[in-house]
């Protein structure tokens, strides 16, 4: 009987790796998902990156148990020359141990908290904001909301990994309301991009939570003008981003402060492309609720002066969400180039780092302070995080990886300095660009 079995080598699968020829291997079973990869609830991004390998660690970090039983429809034949490194049996096993224990489904009482914080939140910047003449309390009411789209944010993410609520309607419902209509952020958006980003974790071409130019420039690479596969463009290195990207490390926290008009700008940006987008019209139905209630009231407020204080004061504390999204990957290993399925566990513990806070700060780093837990198990509920750490510790010590967990503070100065020394390299005239007149005029005397 196993002779009649259809083989496929790793070299032949290697060659079905783009739009409408699509195969993809899952414990030595080869899948031709071709015709289905649009319809993918993940979006066809991930799959492109990772076509034409294995891709079963990949498989059970993002699918649950009853996704199983839809691959038989696509299979096509057994991979001839299937292996499994020492290091992916591991994770695996921590996988259907996790799954045993219950804990991708034990989500504990952190959903319900948040969203009832968020809602007193919400009613007491709203109070103040219409009860209130003391500009003192309107900008203390403009930073509460800003500290209410982080918390709506940790929401938004955790509903885009696994199901924070009892049916995927209701999760779908909170989505929306957590993203779009509190935040304004386009929920599709933001997973399409995130996706991309927990599949290429570090790749400097393929992940988009790098692809910061013309502000941002992690490594010396970017001076190469690389192509962004996620963007679909060129990201040039031209004069104009040489100047910006030479004083990054000054500029970092002031854009992170404004960074949020980025997300606006991108949520927009596909919701009115040609690109398919499910449920487009929910998505533009729940931004219009935000542009409608916020602006709404800030016009509340007295005078010009207060609407752009309240503003600014808003965006610059959501600002810290920005920088945390920052701290746990810019001083991490990067690479140039696609994933890979056969390195996955490695992948994700050298592109991430884990931030030490004890256990009542939680809620400021939303879960994400286990960086590194997270990316290899990112349907894992935020509640059991801080329980596998020590698994996971293990695990990299037992394959002399890297588990890197430093402070909140540590972080910050290491984020920084991996800035500066791109800075200094930008600014090195061994590796000159075409320059413009602000440019001469910045750095005549060096």
């Amino acid at each position: 009987m196993a002779d009649q079995k259809n083989w496929v080598s790793s070299e032949e699968l290697k060659n079905h790796n783009k739009p409408g020829d699509l195969w993809i291997s899952i414990q030595g079973k080869v899948y031709n998902i071709s015709d289905w990869a649009k319809d993918h609830p993940g979006g066809d991004s991930p799959l492109l990156n990772l076509a034409g390998q294995d891709v079963t660690n990949a498989f059970v970090a993002f699918h649950p148990g009853s996704a199983w039983q839809y691959l038989d429809q696509f299979f096509i034949g057994y991979l001839k020359d299937y292996q499994v490194s020492e290091v992916s049996k591991d994770y695996r096993r921590l996988v259907s141990e996790f799954t045993k224990a219950g804990l991708f489904e034990k989500k504990g009482h952190g959903v319900l908290i948040s969203m009832c914080v968020i809602v007193f939140l919400l009613v007491l910047s709203v109070f103040g904001v219409l009860w209130s003449n003391n500009a003192w309390v309107h900008l203390g009411c403009g930073g509460l909301m800003g500290f209410i789209w982080i918390q709506s944010g940790w929401l938004g993410h955790d509903s885009g990994h696994y199901q924070i609520m009892s049916t995927p309607g209701y999760n779908r419902f909170a989505q929306v309301l957590t993203g779009n209509c509190l935040s304004g952020i386009c929920i599709a958006w933001w997973k399409w991009n995130h996706n991309a980003h927990h599949i290429a974790c570090n790749s400097l071409d393929f992940d988009p939570d790098l692809q910061h130019m013309p502000f941002f420039a992690v490594s010396s690479y970017f001076f190469n003008s690389l192509v962004s596969y996620f963007y679909d463009r060129k990201m040039n290195f031209d004069s104009f981003t040489r100047f910006l990207v030479s004083y990054q490390h000054w500029t970092f926290y002031p854009v992170m402060c404004l960074a949020r008009i980025n997300l606006f700008a991108q949520s927009f940006m596909l919701l009115l492309s040609k690109r398919r987008v499910r449920n487009r019209g929910q998505e533009i139905l729940g931004l219009l609720v935000f542009w409608i209630w916020f602006p709404l009231l800030v016009s509340c407020l007295p005078n010009w002066g207060e609407r752009l204080m309240f503003v600014i004061s808003s965006f610059a504390v959501t600002g810290i969400q920005h920088v945390q999204f920052c701290l746990n990957h810019f001083s991490s290993s990067i690479y140039v180039g696609p994933p890979t399925g056969n390195d996955w566990f490695e992948k994700q513990t050298k592109g991430s780092l884990d931030i030490t806070c004890p256990s009542w700060m939680d809620w400021f780093h939303g879960g994400l302070q286990y960086q590194i837990e997270h990316h290899l198990f990112p349907r894992l509920p935020r509640c059991h995080l801080r329980k596998v750490s020590p698994f996971v510790k293990e695990l990299c010590m037992k394959h002399n990886l890297p588990y890197t967990n430093v402070s909140f503070w540590e972080a910050n100065v290491m984020t920084i300095g991996t800035l500066r020394t791109a800075a200094l390299q930008a600014r090195d005239i061994t590796n000159p660009v075409p320059k413009n007149l602000v440019w001469e005029a910045v750095n005549t005397h060096g």
